[in-house]
């Protein structure tokens, strides 16, 4: 999948966004969950944003939500954006909301990404020497997803596998990482 980004750098760190708006997507803090309604486009295009996290332990992927409309058949919660970092980089969410103030225009740049299905050790995921799991924070009206690469790459298919939902029925995918972090609940959202 080709995907258009934006490239920023400030102050010798990389954020790298989509380069068009994902309209009809939004993420939303529910106390207990993390809610993701998406259409169909941007379940694949933010699918494609996690495999990119995967292959850039270098940079922050930044996935502006917040502004985005709330479908009418969805409640409320408070409104996030996403950045998905891998944990190498070692980025404090303390320091967010400077380096989002500074971002400026970026430049363009179109790259490739793939996907395929994961083989997942189920098992593995609660070894204690297991490294390979989500660490979650809220800051800066933002969610932060922290993880390796391969957990990037395993929970990538959480969004690609999200199917439209027939009408009047629920689709959904649930993202349930071990340890602290909450669940994560992908909701296919036709109707905005």
């Amino acid at each position: 999948m080709k995907l258009a980004l934006t490239v920023h750098q400030v102050h010798r760190l990389t954020v790298l966004r989509p380069a068009r708006p994902l309209r009809h997507a939004v993420l939303l803090d529910e106390d207990r969950s993390l809610d993701a309604y998406l259409d169909q486009e941007a379940a694949r295009r933010i699918g494609a944003l996690w495999e990119l996290a995967a292959a850039s332990p270098h940079a922050l992927v930044h996935v502006p939500l917040r502004g985005n409309a709330v479908p009418a058949s969805v409640g409320g919660g408070r409104r996030l954006d996403l950045v998905l970092v891998h944990h190498s980089l070692q980025f404090r969410p303390s320091r967010w909301k400077e380096v989002r103030g500074r971002l400026g225009a970026g430049r363009a740049r179109t790259v490739e990404v793939g996907w395929r299905a994961p083989e997942i050790d189920h098992a593995a995921v609660h070894f204690r020497e297991n490294r390979d799991l989500f660490h979650q924070h809220v800051h800066a009206e933002t969610l932060f997803m922290t993880g390796s690469a391969k957990a990037f790459r395993d929970s990538a298919r959480h969004l690609f596998e999200l199917a439209p939902a027939p009408d009047g029925t629920h689709s959904c995918t649930e993202l349930d990482p071990v340890g602290r972090a909450r669940l994560v609940h992908f909701v296919s959202c036709e109707q905005w």
